[in-house]
């Protein structure tokens, strides 16, 4: 370039206080190794359904706590519960050249999968198990049966389940461990005009969608005594708005909620709740994804069980 053309290029980008796009540059060019190869960037990506829910936001620390004891960096991407938003997620990681993705899945499918993997990334799933890729979840039937095993030691018979619509896999699990429970107890102590699970399903997994569904029960004809909700922030909406309408917890309705968040034990009536080991999740996650980023032909995939357990407070 001629000294005269470089100067006036100079003059330009001061005035205009031009900064280059590094991301971009190496986006074009593309990290090589020491023979001048394209290779993969120390940066792992993580797809969750919602970093605003606080259960979210515990695994994803947990994975970066991993990560950064490995020197490597994170890319947060959010699914929003959306097959699309999913896929632009991974479209965007495999465009930063990201070594591997820890996802919770909504609807990766198997040809993509094959796609990430022929591109050299390494998949580990949260909360869901599949052949051929590393995975780690929580027994959230286990979790399910704790919640309403609990209920049933404290009298209740006519229980009912908060969730999400659409019902995702680990709040499906925790509904079928909730049912076979109750299922069981009403054979073994003939509640069989008693025993029933109320299935609430709710638009979103919200402290809102909690409040308006307390409502909702409370305009049944014959109320619950119980409530188990899939999530600490419908719980502890339910809790508020059932507060607020005079009604007394757990003297006429008890509340079990799950996740256990920092809220759970500093709600007006500190929730009784089943809690998974969320950070422990992350942290898991990303080590299963590291260590296939590091052994490649050695490594062997895994899938890990979480144990969750309950933690009985004042709303039961």
């Amino acid at each position: 370039m001629a000294e005269a053309t470089r100067t006036r290029v100079r003059s330009v980008i001061e005035e205009l206080g031009f900064i280059r796009n590094e991301s971009a540059r190496r986006l074009r060019q593309g990290p090589a190794d020491a023979g001048g190869r394209p290779m993969r960037t120390r940066t792992l990506g993580v797809v969750v359904t919602d970093l605003g829910d606080p259960g979210f936001t515990d695994v994803a620390r947990g994975a970066e706590a991993a990560m950064n004891a490995d020197g490597v960096d994170a890319i947060w991407c959010t699914s929003d519960g959306s097959a699309n938003k999913e896929s632009r997620c991974l479209d965007f990681l495999e465009e930063q050249r990201a070594s591997g993705v820890l996802i919770a899945p909504i609807g990766l499918t198997a040809g993509r999968i094959a796609r990430l993997q022929r591109r050299g990334m390494s998949i580990v799933l949260i909360g869901r198990a599949l052949a051929g890729l590393c995975s780690v979840r929580v027994d959230h039937i286990a979790g399910g049966e704790l919640a309403v095993s609990h209920l049933l030691s404290r009298g209740h018979h006519r229980i009912a389940l908060v969730t999400g619509a659409p019902e995702l896999e680990p709040c499906r699990e925790r509904r079928l461990g909730a049912e076979r429970t109750l299922r069981k107890a009403t054979v073994r102590e003939r509640h069989s005009a008693q025993g029933e699970l109320l299935h609430l399903p709710r638009p979103a997994m919200t402290a809102t969608e909690g409040k308006l569904a307390a409502r909702r029960l409370l305009e049944r004809p014959t109320p619950p005594s119980a409530v188990f909700c899939a999530n600490d922030l419908l719980a502890i909406g339910m809790v508020n708005e059932l507060l607020r309408l005079g009604v007394k917890v757990p003297g006429e309705i008890a509340v079990v909620g799950y996740d256990d968040i920092e809220l759970a034990s500093t709600a007006a009536v500190p929730l009784t709740t089943v809690r998974q080991p969320r950070h422990e999740l992350g942290w898991t996650a990303a080590e299963l994804a590291l260590d296939e980023t590091a052994q490649r032909e050695e490594h062997r995939h895994r899938h890990l069980v979480l144990t969750p357990e309950l933690v009985v407070r004042e709303s039961t």
